[in-house]
């Protein structure tokens, strides 16, 4: 454990992307709490990893403060997924795909 000064006032570390043991003990180091409303058995979580915090990393913020991690980005955020290959690929051209060009093998049907 990293003993920091007594100064009244810290900056919250960055702790999206650490897992949860390393975020816990980053925040101690810092002189921040952690909490993690998805998680209520958050002392005893430890592979999973922190996609969302707040106050963001860099805010001052009084030493004990409460920072608030989150480890799911819950059914409204989706997450991921399985990543695939699309076939066909998309055509190249960017927006340019959005107008009807003749000859467009995917031509859009009104």
């Amino acid at each position: 454990m990293r003993i920091t000064p007594k100064t009244p006032e810290v900056r919250v570390p960055r702790l999206v992307g650490l897992m949860a043991v390393d975020a816990r003990e980053t925040a101690e180091a810092r002189g921040v709490l952690l909490a993690a409303p998805d998680r209520p058995d958050f002392h005893l979580t430890v592979v999973d990893y922190v996609v969302r915090q707040y106050p963001l990393p860099g805010t001052e913020v009084p030493r004990g403060a409460v920072v608030t991690v989150w480890f799911d980005l819950g059914d409204a955020e989706g997450g991921a997924g399985v990543r695939e290959t699309r076939l066909p690929r998309p055509p190249s051209g960017g927006m340019r795909r959005e107008l009807d060009e003749p000859g467009d093998p995917f031509e859009v049907l009104r």
